[in-house]
């Protein structure tokens, strides 16, 4: 008998252990996914605040509380099924879906440049959006948000799917499942940071202390710079993730004229004694974010190209 038990003790410490290892694979798997899919997470939580933007400050938390509820059903309810179903069935679709992706951030990206270079204002509020009440404009809002969201979800699934390939598929559905979670819960634990922050300074205004009345006015007065720092944060991240990624496809199918200038840029870069390594990283992340202009310009003067050639072909007849 004390045999048998010692023998069950044995079995499940080495269940324990199993069990331990496991979870240290899913987290270590998590965290690299996390890690590649960085760019995309910083351009979400810039594009984000905007959506709270302009309402009641009693209304910006549950906004910011709308999207992330529309964000964790984006990644649990559509994408992470879909993603694992292909990396079951169709592991051959995972690139030219990333590289999809790339030229759309690509897209966005270079559109917002356009429109800054052209003088369009993105905070200007169109005519038919004041007839609109609060409520209807909070639902389109949100609405919006969550769309965004779902193109930038499904881009950071890709990118974690794609550094999960080969493992086994439990391992692949629990990583994706933690670092959609992750994602979700760190993006808009800012997002609601950072739209409360001009309320927050206001709220210490108000406090005796005449640090905490300096912090405050900090605080509101640095509130437009930090939008605007975050806008232009979230512009260079989509050029740079999307330009890698296209960078990347293109190597995956061998036509490796751009990718070797991008690593040839990187390598001279990288000669720099003592930095190498974070010019080096500097260097390639540029390069790509150049790349990233190009695709998206090319995609925004076709888009812009369509509707004139309608119109003239609509003329004609």
């Amino acid at each position: 008998m004390p045999s048998g038990l010692a023998a069950l003790l044995d079995d499940v410490a080495t269940i324990a252990k199993m069990a331990a290892a496991s979870v240290d694979d899913v987290s270590a798997a998590a965290g690299r996914a996390s890690m590649k899919a960085a760019g995309v997470v910083v351009d979400d939580a810039a594009v984000t605040p905007g959506y709270a933007m302009g309402f009641s400050p009693d209304r910006e938390l549950p906004i910011v509380r709308k999207i992330a509820i529309g964000s964790l059903k984006n990644k649990f309810v559509f994408l992470l099924p879909g993603a694992l179903l292909i990396s079951a069935f169709a592991p051959w679709a995972l690139t030219p879906l990333l590289m999809l992706g790339g030229a759309y951030l690509c897209f966005e990206a270079a559109e917002k440049v356009w429109g800054h270079l052209a003088g369009h204002h993105h905070g200007d509020v169109p005519v038919d959006e004041l007839a609109q009440s609060s409520e209807e404009r909070e639902r389109e809002m949100v609405g919006s948000a969550i769309r965004t969201d779902l193109i930038l979800s499904a881009e950071i699934t890709a990118i974690a799917l794609a550094d999960l390939a080969g493992r086994p598929l439990a391992t692949q559905a629990a990583a994706l499942a933690v670092v959609a979670l992750l994602v979700t819960v760190g993006v808009y634990g800012v997002v609601a940071l950072i739209v409360k922050m001009d309320d927050v300074g206001l709220h210490l205004t108000e406090r005796s202390s005449a640090s905490a009345q300096a912090l405050g006015r900090g605080l509101v007065k640095a509130m437009p710079a930090v939008l605007g720092a975050l806008a232009t944060i979230g512009t260079a991240a989509m050029l740079w993730v999307g330009g890698g990624i296209i960078v990347h496809g293109l190597h995956e199918y061998h036509l490796d004229l751009i990718p070797n200038v991008v690593e040839a840029i990187g390598h001279w870069a990288g000669g720099v004694p003592g930095l190498g390594a974070v010019t080096g990283w500097i260097a390639r992340a540029a390069a790509s974010a150049v790349v990233g202009l190009a695709v998206g310009a090319v995609v925004v003067a076709v888009l812009h190209m369509v509707p004139k050639k309608k119109s003239a072909a609509d003329a004609a007849h």
